[in-house]
């Protein structure tokens, strides 16, 4: 059993050895005929290889670093069977379940009472206290002390004075229930059944061998030919692991230079069912992939970039060279959580051509409307900003643990008319990779897209780049789940506006994707306003070359209002544009010639116009 998991050989081992602690907690809480509580313990033995992470264990003796006694000797797997075994027990019908569960921890596990309120609340028991409270006076339907079967009674199996082992008789393992090692014949003999049959398939379409059959997740690995690259891409120890301090040697330097980080990069069985996942998924697998990414296995050997818990789940990120894949488990499938709820997941982003600043952070967990990013290692302060607010400049720093893990970061809220606020990230490098600030925001996808600014591409953080960022940011819902790599704004033309509005700006935003295809463009005018406050979009492009380093022709306009109540057609072009026409219905004056790139001409309410114009 590797390090935070738990095999299923180990777990019926544990059922065996431990079967008949196991029926007596379960007949004590269930308060019910033994026959009950056989099949409920035979019931907890899991399917397949699962998380020992989020076991409750017990707590430390006060003002000391040392656990209570016999607590480090504790086989995780009999903890995690007990565990299951409360839970199915305590979800009974039933009044003094909880109660009858506090005695029997206390009595026939000799467990100390923050270790019992520990378990009870792992087991998903509202008010521990009041159940400890009630244990202490004597549970409701207990068995009665005088009883053959009660716990307290000396002739109990499980009393002071009778050490649990097979040679001493158990009044609850009558004959007419099997035998805890016929139930572990029976279920490896349905194993064996299903892998011969799995075998008989592979071997009928001689599509190669399995490279190691051996293991829980054996059943789930694809066919694959020996001393492949394919087959190597299933194995731990060839993933690629990255010493720390590469990035400063590095003379590329991003998602390659990344070393592996996170509490589990050493968990074996963890990272091979994430390469299992990314190579063949089973069918109850969330598979989600970014438009144009490919959904097939790596090449060969991904780079691991971190393993590790997160919010109730553990969570891989790897690395092939052209995607990242995150892998999340729940640690805990039955606990009801979020990630439990969720179940396995695999997702997968492409990356390809990332530079340093593409590579400054990945998506680690995004649950209940917040996201945790992990930065590069070469990244020295993250920070939350608003980016509807210009003058919110340093943001507010958050906290990172050893691994490059953010605290929560709000997700911005993508309804209509209710765009308040829109969190971005704001990482600032080190000498040598990145030193300059750079702004993200959350697009939906695992690399957050950054922000810049102007033909030059820069990054969106000066004065004027913030403004225009401000008017555009609740715009960003058009783009979420797109693939985008980088968002870009681009001042075209600035215009005075008639009847003394002060002064526009026309600004053309360009969201490009990864694949290099796909991209969204619009062009926006942007009164003078409060900031924040949304420009006006005056045209969409889908798929289209506009606004970008190869195609800067725009020409756009809109019917607008004065506050003095007059309504004009204005038009905005790039500043190659040397005259600009108007034509069509509701123009004062008739169709309209200027000079320049931007036009004003007074106009009807509904007018309509054709716009043309000279370079």
């Amino acid at each position: 059993m590797s390090e935070g998991t738990l095999d299923v050989e180990q777990a019926e081992l544990a059922l065996v050895e431990h079967y008949g602690r196991l029926v007596r907690l379960a007949h004590c809480v269930l308060a019910d005929t033994p026959r009950r509580a056989h099949a409920l313990t035979r019931e907890a033995l899991p399917r397949r290889c699962t998380s020992t992470a989020a076991l409750p264990r017990p707590q430390a003796r006060p003002g000391t670093r040392q656990q209570p006694e016999g607590a480090q000797d504790e086989d995780p797997a009999y903890v995690w069977l007990r565990l299951r075994v409360l839970r199915a027990a305590l979800a009974r019908p039933g009044g003094g379940a909880p109660a009858r569960a506090a005695y029997a921890l206390r009595h026939l596990e000799s467990m100390a009472d923050p270790d019992i309120r520990r378990l009870l609340r792992a087991a998903h028991v509202r008010d521990p206290d009041a159940a400890l409270a009630q244990a202490r006076t004597g549970p409701a339907g207990r068995p009665p002390p005088d009883s053959p079967n009660s716990p307290d009674s000396p002739d109990s199996p499980n009393s002071p004075d009778s050490p649990d082992s097979p040679e001493m008789p158990c009044l609850l393992c009558g004959s007419r229930e099997p035998h805890p090692l016929d139930v572990v014949r029976r279920r490896r003999r349905r194993r064996v059944a299903g892998t011969a049959v799995l075998a008989a398939l592979v071997c009928g379409g001689m599509l190669g061998v399995p490279g190691d059959t051996w293991g829980p997740d054996a059943a789930a690995r694809p066919p694959l030919v020996r001393g492949t690259d394919g087959e190597r891409a299933l194995d731990p120890d060839a993933l690629v692991r990255v010493p720390p301090g590469t990035w400063r040697r590095a003379s590329r330097v991003d998602f390659a230079a990344w070393p592996a980080r996170g509490a589990l990069t050493r968990d074996e069985s963890l990272l091979r069912r994430a390469l299992v996942t990314w190579a063949r998924p089973r069918a109850d697998v969330r598979v989600s992939a970014a438009p144009g990414t490919p959904e097939g296995p790596p090449p060969g050997p991904p780079q691991l970039l971190y393993a590790g818990r997160l919010e109730g789940a553990a969570v891989v990120l790897l690395y092939d060279g052209l995607r990242v894949a995150r892998y999340a488990e729940p640690l805990d499938p039955d606990d009801g959580s979020a990630a439990a709820k969720d179940g396995v997941s695999l997702e997968l982003s492409r990356t390809a051509g990332a530079e340093t600043a593409a590579s400054g952070a990945l998506t680690v967990s995004r649950k209940e409307g917040e996201v945790r990013y992990l930065t590069a290692p070469w990244i020295r302060r993250a920070a939350e900003v608003d980016l509807l607010d210009p003058a919110d400049v340093a943001g507010r720093e958050l906290s990172r643990g050893e691994d490059g893990v953010t605290g929560p970061v709000p997700l911005p809220v993508t309804q209509p008319h209710h765009c308040e606020s829109w969190p971005g990230l704001a990482l600032t490098g080190s000498p040598g990779a990145a030193p300059a600030a750079q702004l993200y925001t959350d697009l939906g996808e695992l690399t957050p897209a950054r922000l810049t600014d102007g033909t030059v591409r820069e990054p969106a953080t000066g004065a004027a780049a913030r403004e225009r960022l401000a008017r555009t940011a609740c715009h960003l819902p058009a783009v979420l789940d797109q693939g985008v790599k980088t968002v870009n704004s681009w001042q075209f033309a600035r215009q005075r506006l008639p009847d003394g509005d002060g002064e526009a700006a026309w600004v053309c935003t360009r969201a490009g994707t990864w694949r290099g295809t796909g991209a969204r463009v619009m062009t926006q005018f942007q009164p003078p306003a409060p900031p924040g406050r949304p420009g006006a979009v005056t045209s969409r492009a889908e798929d289209s070359r506009a606004c970008g380093p190869r195609e800067r022709d725009v020409l756009t306009g809109l019917l607008w209002k004065s506050t003095r109540g007059h309504w004009y057609v204005l038009a905005a072009a790039d500043e190659s544009v040397t005259r600009l026409r108007a034509r069509g219905k509701g123009l004062a004056d008739g169709p309209a010639e200027v000079a320049g790139n931007t036009l004003a001409v007074r106009a009807e309410r509904g007018a309509s116009a054709r716009l043309s114009a000279t370079r």
